[in-house]
């Protein structure tokens, strides 16, 4: 491969190894603008989280395991809380 295809090839591998990191990333920011009341509300730790995916990036399993995890079921009862649909969280 040269050329064109050699650069295309190039950005594809890129993008795919940097899908952990933009996923720990995703779930960092939007933990850390959640806020504090809507984390009480839904009985979750916001700083152990946070610290949680944090120390997530060290690996890229850990990173998107605990990120995936606080995404699928930490999130929707968070924003639960922050939209006022309290039925949700139980």
């Amino acid at each position: 491969m040269s050329g064109l295809g050699h650069l295309l090839w190039t950005i594809l591998i890129t993008a795919i190894l940097c899908l952990p990191l933009a996923i720990s990333v995703w779930a960092l920011l939007d933990a850390a603008r959640r806020p504090g009341w809507a984390w009480s509300l839904a009985e979750r730790n916001q700083a152990m989280w946070l610290a949680g995916i944090c120390l997530g990036f060290f690996t890229v399993v850990g990173g998107v395991a605990i990120s995936g995890l606080y995404l699928w079921r930490v999130r929707p009862r968070i924003a639960a809380a922050e939209d006022g649909r309290i039925a949700d969280l139980t």
